[in-house]
């Protein structure tokens, strides 16, 4: 509606301050449909307003002066209809339903409720006034009404109609309950009377927005609490703009809904998924190293800040020294000595709101004026009653009380337990500010705390036994530097580092009968304390071979039967072959054993095998999959030596060829494994031509050569062992050997033994002259006596002195207890009084027996005891 002034052209509050208000088409008497007319004296219709036009579809020219009975009423009713009209004449009032044409709709028919008031004209003559409403429009607006009343009254949710000036005009009971008192109480309040200044602020400048846009509004949040409770309460409010029928805006209507469960479901919910993706980032995060610091430093990186604002780790000194004691246990030298928990190493800390941690977290887990924070990588303890050492002790979640400062309002001391051990500690805190832990919260720390305790515990364990299997594998290679007559020999062991297991990787250097030695380098293939095991009984296996003295292909055959027989139960049983013919027959057991074991727990290994005669400088090689040796002579570029590579130990089925290559004096020979050239960055190829680049550098000591291959070469130390084995070339000079052929008869025994006794004398060997002339004509007759074809006598000096005897038999010397009246075969139980070490050999046309006596020193030789001779008898 809009204000009038009473006079035309008067402002508002002038005439008299009469206003007058103007209802336009549209108002609710047009809506409810109220029509009016006037009946004469006559009974006929004498006034005509306009609406009754609008109703009945006639206009005033076409309705006045008609008899409205009979315009308007059926025909059936037209009798009844004049009579009511007679006594509304006669002064009656009535009110009734009256049915009438609908104009404009086929002839329809309509309900109208008639009150007919009599009254008089200004002669005084009975007329009628009538007020017509449409039947239809009203039982319309009952409909409205009604249904309109029960939503309000009956609605699950609150409801509250705001007016234009924004105070409550109308709420229903749902809203009463919630806000206290009845419906009709809340009636002039506005939203100050139940929100906060801020949420009041906000609702507020929302309805006017409403109320002037006409826009509504869905899913308004609102936070409060409702009177007479300090509980948090969450609102869901729909705002919408109310018309008048004419479409002129009266108000504002909102929905309310408590929406205070759902949201605290929607944020358990967001903090389970919070805490998956935490745990999710966990698992990829933290265990990537088996370093104990640094999978500490990882679990904080995770927890900080996406659960908490600070974190300490802390864990136990014994564990972090490799002590083998369980260090959760508590023993009462430790309460009764340091009145508190075994020692720990603070080992990380993290804070997403400060550089330097407060006591609070970093302290003893009770805080006080005189609590201070470990530093980073010192040793502690915490005090045997504080939450922390309750914690360590009890392996629960204990909750610490905050800081005096009120920084941190909430910490969580959790113990780190792998496999029912505790290693240590992780405290979690929250600062003012933050929201306290809760069930949930402590749920997922201890999940945390346990996954990095498990890598922890994971690292221990690994380290241990890398310790150990580097101890085993050090024990057994060469201790300090190999000797060998005719070889300067120099060589290097690096293992990988911390981050790798301990390969399988060693070197050897075997003597032999006749000054000869053996060179031996291997890679086990696989890692870790088996493989060190594995390497520990090839290494073994070679040097019983070695003492066999067979070529160094039967020795890769022979010990490609013992790698085929580590991974089977039975493979112990493979020794049986060793002995006899040297080893060059295995029993058919074992070997099926090996055709039947799992191909999985076969120990596969690389291996070059080489046998250098300082006599001969002659060296020869036999390989099982290994890399190439290398060789450099003076004057000349490096070259690889070319030796079939043969298939590695435990694949079994083919056989190992030999390579004979004579070597120059002073030539260098290397022998290597795979870490030297290969990487995984570096093709084995061009490893190779890079090693045979750096042998061809400038000529350096021993020593210095081996530092310098190792330094120059691109290794990538760290990824894989090396064994790096060099020799130097010394042949035995021709003064230092004395090689004679004597001819099949009987006085060759007394030849050797002169030749033997000039040859010593020339060497200034007087006093092994005796000794050596009796062994020497002990081992010439017998090859007199059993053997074959010419005899060769050979003595070889160096650090010892070496006697051979070759010739063309076949059958082995063999040592026995001679009876009582036997004349002979007392012959090599002397050589084994005498000598410090003999034995017997095959070759290629024969046999060799040998001896070897120790270099004089000065002191007299000890002559053998009465005991040592009469074992002989």
């Amino acid at each position: 509606m809009s204000e009038i002034p009473g006079t035309t052209g008067d402002a508002v509050g002038t005439a008299g301050d009469v206003v007058w208000q103007n209802s336009p088409p549209g108002s609710i008497y047009d809506y409810i449909r109220v029509a009016s007319f006037s009946i004469g004296p006559d009974g006929l219709i004498e006034q005509w307003s306009s609406r009754a036009a609008a109703l009945f579809g006639m206009t005033s020219t076409e309705a006045i002066g008609r008899d409205p009975v009979e315009a308007f009423m059926p025909a059936e009713l037209r009798s009844d209809g004049h009579r009511r009209v007679g006594e509304i004449l006669d002064g009656k009032e009535w009110t009734g339903l009256v049915p009438f044409r609908m104009p404009g709709e086929g002839g329809a028919h309509g309900v109208a409720e008639v009150y007919v008031m009599p009254s008089l004209t200004g002669q005084g003559e009975r007329a009628a006034l009538c007020i017509v409403v449409d039947v239809r429009a009203l039982r319309r607006i009952e409909t409205d009404l009604a249904a309109s009343q029960a939503i309000f009254g009956q609605s699950p949710f609150g409801f509250v109609l705001f007016g234009t000036d924004f105070a409550v005009v109308r709420a229903n009971q749902r809203f009463a309950t919630v806000f206290g008192g009845a419906a009709e109480d809340h009636r002039g309040r506005t939203v100050d009377d139940y929100l906060p200044q801020a949420e009041a602020d906000r609702l507020s400048a929302t309805l006017k927005r409403v109320l002037e846009t006409g826009e509504s509004v869905t899913d308004l949040q609102l936070v409060g609490t409702a009177p007479g409770t300090t509980e948090r309460r969450h609102w869901s409010m729909n705002l919408y703009r109310v018309h008048s029928g004419a479409g002129r805006p009266v108000g504002i209507a909102g929905l309310a809904t408590d929406v205070t469960r759902r949201h605290i479901a929607a944020r358990e919910a967001a903090s389970a998924r919070r805490n998956l993706a935490l745990l999710n980032e966990a698992s990829a995060r933290i265990g990537n190293s088996l370093d104990l610091e640094t999978t500490a430093r990882e679990l904080l990186d995770v927890a900080v800040p996406g659960f908490c604002d600070l974190a300490a780790v802390d864990l136990y000194q014994g564990l972090l020294t490799g002590e083998e004691a369980a260090p959760g246990s508590w023993a009462p030298a430790h309460r009764e000595s340091a009145g508190g928990s075994a020692e720990l190493r603070r080992v990380a800390h993290a804070s997403a709101v400060a550089d330097a941690l407060p006591t609070a977290v970093a302290g003893s887990g009770a805080p006080g004026p005189d609590d201070v924070p470990p530093a980073l990588g010192s040793v502690h303890r915490f005090p045997f009653g504080s939450p922390c050492a309750v914690a360590l002790r009890s392996g629960r979640v204990e909750d610490v009380p905050g800081d005096e400062m009120g920084f941190v309002q909430s910490t969580l001391a959790v113990p780190m337990v792998a496999h029912d051990t505790v290693v240590g500690l992780v405290q979690f805190s929250r600062t003012k500010g933050s929201e306290p832990f809760g069930e949930r919260d402590r749920a997922l720390a201890t999940e945390l705390a346990a996954r990095a305790a498990v890598c922890i515990d994971n690292g221990r364990l690994y380290r241990r036994e890398h310790e150990r299997a580097l101890i085993l594998q050090r024990s057994l290679l060469p201790p300090g530097d190999p000797e060998a007559a005719g070889l300067d020999i120099a060589c290097r062991y690096l293992p990988g580092n911390t981050a790798t297991e301990v390969g399988g990787d060693w070197f050897d250097v075997i003597e032999l009968p006749g000054h000869r030695t053996a060179l031996v380098v291997g890679d086990v293939m696989g890692r870790g304390l088996r493989a060190a095991v594995a390497m520990g009984e090839l290494r073994t296996a070679v040097r019983t071979l070695a003492l066999l003295d067979l070529e160094p292909a039967e020795v890769l055959s022979a010990l490609d039967e013992v790698a085929r027989g580590l991974g089977s139960p039975g493979g112990g049983e493979r020794s049986e072959g060793l002995g006899g013919s040297g080893g060059a027959q295995w029993p058919s057991r074992a070997a099926q054993k090996s055709r039947e074991a799992d191909l999985s727990e076969v120990y596969l290994a690389t291996c070059v095998y080489a046998v250098y005669d300082p006599v001969t400088r002659r060296c020869t090689f036999a390989s099982a999959g290994h890399m190439p040796p290398a060789v450099v002579e003076p004057g000349r570029p490096a070259r690889i030596i070319d030796v079939p590579p043969g298939m590695p130990l435990g694949v079994g089925g083919e056989p190992f060829e030999e390579v004979e290559v004579e070597l120059a004096e002073n030539a260098l020979l290397t022998l290597y494994t795979d870490g030297l050239v290969e990487s995984r960055d570096q093709p084995l190829d061009e490893g190779l031509e890079a090693l045979r680049s750096v042998l061809t550098g400038p000529q350096m000591e021993l020593e210095d050569a081996c530092d310098f291959v190792l330094s120059t070469l691109d290794t990538r130390h760290g990824e894989d062992d090396i064994a790096l084995l060099m020799a130097r070339i010394q042949g035995l000079p021709a003064e230092a050997v004395g090689d004679w052929t004597l001819p099949r008869e009987p006085r060759s025994v007394g030849r050797a033994r002169e030749l033997a006794r000039t040859q010593l004398l020339a060497w200034d060997l007087d006093d092994l002259v005796d000794t050596t002339e009796l062994l020497v004509s002990e081992l010439v007759t017998n090859a007199l006596r059993y053997g074959e074809g010419e005899i060769r006598l050979r003595l070889l000096r160096d650090r010892t002195l070496v006697c051979e005897v070759w010739d063309a038999g076949l059958v082995q010397p063999r040592r026995r207890r001679a009876r009582d009246t036997d004349e002979g075969g007392r012959g090599l139980q002397l050589v084994g009084l005498l000598s410090a070490a003999w034995g017997s050999r095959r070759t290629p046309r024969g046999k060799t027996v040998w001896f070897e006596l120790a270099l004089p020193d000065g002191e007299p030789a000890a002559e053998l005891s009465v005991e040592q001779l009469l074992s002989m008898y």
